[in-house]
């Protein structure tokens, strides 16, 4: 199989290439990655010379060229590729437009032209919007989006859907709860907290820390994306989830406990604006018909990102600094220049 990975730069993309060139099967993956400010190739650097993986660096929004790429023949692509902080796109939405409107949009209209066989969207739970104190969305649930970036992912969602039903592509739609683990850009919370508590820095909370989300271990949600490419169905949106709502203030004392901090680095600030109460999903229906289940619970978890954190702190270092981005320069021009010869 010869797969056409967007956005794999990233935190989920690079543990999904990972996963799949370490699986034991023949794939080959092509990673497509405009290398945004959180896009960072050094995730992915122990594979750089592996014959079955290929780094081309271009933007998805960008017609031309990811039709040269689509010319190069795939069975499937999985589409990372998106602007996902919250908080960014509260500041500036148009880059989230961009990205993950235009961007989906111009996927699907390569996918309809070239024929490729399957499309995967990666979604998020955040289209559904705020669940209540015991909700669990699930898959027919009438999407609810509350923030710049939400709402660019489930205008997303509905181009993907209005492509099966219009053109008839092969389309199937992941939507994920919270994931965490390793090579997380530090923007995000679990690693922004290992990383201000392991240098002692004050821990923002915002409001009273008590949103929850459904926490799951990142190379699960990777195992439930190899089983939806591999026997998934056409047309279906499948929800993926631990199935373990916890507050936010419960991840953060316990990375403090097992970092031995005090939890008095805690710092509550005000809430953000539109900021969802908590999300839970149902993913019954991809554990009923694909045999998925998280296999790392949310302790084993936490306890394996932190001391991952612990034992690569240069790429920390780097990551914090902005001084990953030069990596692209040194090791990948030539490689991209020879792309399509």
């Amino acid at each position: 199989m010869k797969i056409l990975v967007t956005g794999g730069a990233g935190f989920i993309g690079s543990n999904f290439i990972r996963q799949t060139l370490h699986s034991g099967k023949n794939t080959e993956v092509v990673n497509f990655d405009k290398l945004t400010y959180s896009g960072n190739l050094e995730n992915l650097a122990d594979l750089a010379e592996n014959p079955r993986y290929r780094f081309v660096r271009g933007d998805i929004a960008d017609a031309a060229k990811v039709a040269e790429v689509l010319a190069n023949g795939f069975d499937a692509i999985v589409n990372f590729a998106a602007e996902t902080h919250v908080d960014r796109s509260i500041e500036n939405a148009a880059p989230f437009v961009h990205s993950n409107v235009i961007g989906t949009l111009t996927l699907l209209e390569a996918v309809r032209q070239h024929k490729t066989k399957l499309f995967i969207q990666i979604s998020t739970d955040e289209v559904y919007g705020s669940a209540g104190t015991k909700d669990s969305f699930t898959e027919d649930q009438i999407l609810d989006p509350r923030s710049p970036y939400s709402a660019s992912k489930a205008a997303a969602d509905h181009l993907v859907n209005a492509y099966i039903h219009t053109y008839g592509i092969s389309a199937i739609t992941l939507r994920c709860t919270n994931n965490y683990g390793p090579y997380q850009f530090p923007e995000k919370l679990i690693p922004l907290m290992i990383a201000n508590a392991i240098e002692g820095k004050q821990l923002p909370v915002y409001g009273d820390g008590m949103q929850e989300r459904d926490w799951l271990y990142v190379e699960d949600y990777c195992r439930a994306i190899a089983f939806v490419l591999e026997r998934g169905k056409p047309g279906d949106v499948y929800n993926v989830s631990s199935g373990s709502p916890t507050p936010n203030l419960v991840v953060i004392k316990t990375i403090l406990k097992m970092l031995g901090k005090p939890e008095s680095l805690i710092r509550f600030v005000t809430d953000r604006p539109g900021h969802d109460r908590r999300y839970s999903l149902d993913s019954s229906k991809l554990r009923r018909e694909l045999a998925w289940k998280p296999e790392v619970g949310f302790e084993e978890g936490i306890g394996k990102t932190v001391d991952w954190y612990l034992k690569n702190k240069v790429w920390l270092e780097r990551a914090r600094s902005g001084e990953y981005r030069n990596y692209y320069e040194r090791h990948y021009t030539r490689r991209e220049e020879t792309f399509s010869k």
